[in-house]
């Protein structure tokens, strides 16, 4: 190939349903701009955008048979050799379009694979990507060998994923395999580092957001991390974890994380889990918001769909109103009261981030105090409470009670020390 790939956009305009709200005022749907970022993250030229009105996806080709056939004239109109859709294809409607329309097919999910597979710089990184995109492709092989070995490379074809296509399933499946337990084994690490940084009682804050919300200019601001930022979607997939320290002296573990974004395909959750677990054992979300983004409320909803996922979404959370410099006061004023209590800043002007440490501080758990218990058996339920309040590091069945090492919120653990009384603290 020469020269980047030319790409026409298409998306499904459908009408509102009751209760649904007011439409776009431009007529368009908010997803088609974001999946022109997302084309041209992945190196590709928007030549045209095509919305098709209809109230589903046909079930053969997606937009129906007349829109294929303006596609065809479109393709031709534009010199485009990449059609990409605003959706999620079957393996059947993938074939059809790309045998009627004779160029690359390819849908939101491969798009955003390929984005990923560009950014994965870690060992980490590359081997979650690849099992996300095997786990895209293995059911899109039948039938697609001979067409897209006419296709060549590009968009949706590289990366660490990138795989010949007379590969079988059985060998993909095999990698699949391979792959998850090599992960498997990166979790195991993850765990054991989260182990070590409890037992140094370093309380962990984890950065999520929308992709391009500024968390790695966040990061960078707060503790001169040094990580890569720049103005694209998913500039940064690998974890970075640097510490600071908070105004009250109490130091605290940020973690920058990959960035969310609507319809994250299910490859790429399941994939990433193993990062992804810094949010999930995590004391406190910081919720970085682009306040300066038009769908900056859809993009807030849409960080919350991907933390149910991964089952965070009752995690305590600070919204961090980012990209100030770029509102009115007024305007910023308005997203603050709607977030909840937000902290408005700008991690680029390094603005408000003193009283977002503070509000840091305020919301993190108390810190945990190791002590040892001797608990009678009459008031045995007592481990029961520890294990939802705290962590128990061992408990032992003797002749008075039950000895119990832990780690406890500090009030919590002072309270028990008074009703057990001459047990002592570690």
């Amino acid at each position: 190939m020469t020269g980047p790939e030319r790409a026409i956009l298409v998306g499904l305009l459908r009408p509102p349903s009751s209760g649904a709200g007011r439409p776009p005022r431009d007529g368009r749907e908010p997803n088609l701009d974001e999946l022109s970022r997302l084309a041209e993250s992945a190196g590709a030229v928007v030549a045209a955008k095509v919305l098709q009105k209809r109230r589903g996806p046909d079930p053969t080709t997606f937009v129906g048979d007349g829109k294929v056939e303006d596609l065809k004239r479109d393709i031709y109109e534009h010199s485009a050799d990449l059609v990409i859709l605003d959706g999620e294809l079957t393996p059947a409607q993938q074939r059809n379009l790309e045998r009627r329309l004779e160029v690359k097919v390819i849908d939101r999910t491969a798009l955003v694979l390929d984005i990923f597979a560009r950014r994965a710089h870690t060992k980490e990184g590359r081997l979650q990507v690849e099992l996300a995109q095997m786990t895209y492709l293995l059911p899109r092989l039948t039938g697609r060998g001979v067409w897209l070995s006419r296709l060549g490379g590009g968009i949706g074809t590289r990366g660490p994923g990138e795989t010949k296509l007379e590969v079988d399933r059985r060998r993909i499946r095999r990698r699949i395999t391979d792959l998850g337990q090599e992960i498997a084994g990166i979790s195991r690490h993850r765990a054991l580092q989260r182990q070590a940084r409890r037992e140094a009682q370093f309380p962990v804050a984890a950065l999520v957001g929308y992709t391009n919300a500024g968390k790695s200019t966040l990061l960078n601001a707060l503790t001169d991390a040094g990580v890569f930022v720049e103005d694209k979607l998913f500039a940064t997939l690998d974890p970075t974890i640097r510490k600071v320290t908070l105004p009250n002296h109490r130091p605290v573990l940020l973690v920058d994380t990959v960035g969310f974004i609507s319809r994250l395909p299910t490859q790429l959750v399941a994939a990433f889990r193993a990062t992804l677990e810094e949010v999930t054992e995590a004391d406190l979300l910081i919720h970085v918001v682009d306040a300066s983004h038009a769908a900056w409320r859809a993009q807030i909803a849409a960080v919350h769909t991907v933390l149910k996922e991964l089952d965070a979404a009752d995690k305590p959370v600070v919204y961090a109103v980012n990209k100030i410099d770029r509102l009115a006061s007024t305007e910023v004023r308005e997203v603050v009261a709607e977030v909840g209590e937000g902290v408005p800043i700008s991690a680029l002007q390094h603005v408000g981030l003193i009283n977002l440490l503070r509000r840091i501080a305020q919301q993190l758990p108390e810190p945990l105090e190791r002590v040892r218990l001797l608990v009678p058996y009459a008031k045995a339920r007592t481990v029961s409470e520890i294990f939802g309040r705290g962590r128990i590091i061992s408990q032992e069945y003797g002749e008075q009670g039950i000895a119990v090492e832990a780690e406890l919120p500090r009030a919590y653990a002072q309270r028990l020390r008074a009703l057990y009384d001459g047990t002592g603290s570690a």
